[in-house]
């Protein structure tokens, strides 16, 4: 009985580090996407070039991923149409893409509750010296309001996201 239950931990163990270290298929050279698609509901990124679904990233969100963004401090991810409004390569999390949260609705929302809206909304990658989590990440919601991947990934829209990039976060 021993032996069978540390066999199956052992396995377990090893698949687990497997699905964080699998290499997952890049996007190719010379790939400009230009739209940004979020559904949160499925934690998924999805990525456009001219229309054409080029890549779909599995994401976290925020840790009060339900409900669009109302003000500073709701851990909730926004909603709405925005755009890659700036790319920090020394962010606290890897890098960084900026999400140019709030827009005119925002902003007249959150006065409507007295609150401020808050910003500093990115794509971003794992805390510096968090990088080991890798996939594991993605199991739960544990941003401020950000959408966070791996920084395999990360890196991977820094180089394929132009500033001006629209970006539509859907429930």
């Amino acid at each position: 009985m021993k032996k069978n239950i540390i066999r199956a931990v052992v396995f377990a163990s090893a698949c687990l580090i497997a699905f964080n270290y699998f290499p997952e298929k890049s996007i190719v050279p010379n790939v400009k996407i230009d739209k940004l698609v979020v559904l949160k509901s499925k934690r998924k990124l999805l990525a456009y070039e001219n229309g054409v679904l080029i890549k779909t990233y599995t994401i976290s969100l925020g840790i009060n991923p339900i409900g669009a963004k109302e003000f500073e401090g709701d851990m909730k991810t926004p909603e709405g149409i925005y755009t890659i409004n700036d790319k920090n390569p020394n962010s606290g999390y890897y890098k960084n893409l900026g999400v140019s949260y709030p827009n005119d609705h925002d902003i007249k929302h959150a006065a409507t509750l007295g609150k401020p809206t808050g910003g500093d909304i990115k794509i971003h990658g794992l805390r510096n010296g968090m990088g080991f989590l890798n996939k594991f990440q993605r199991f739960f919601d544990w941003t401020y309001g950000c959408m966070a991947l791996t920084n395999k990934e990360v890196e991977e829209l820094y180089q394929h996201v132009p500033i001006g990039t629209v970006i539509e976060i859907k429930p």
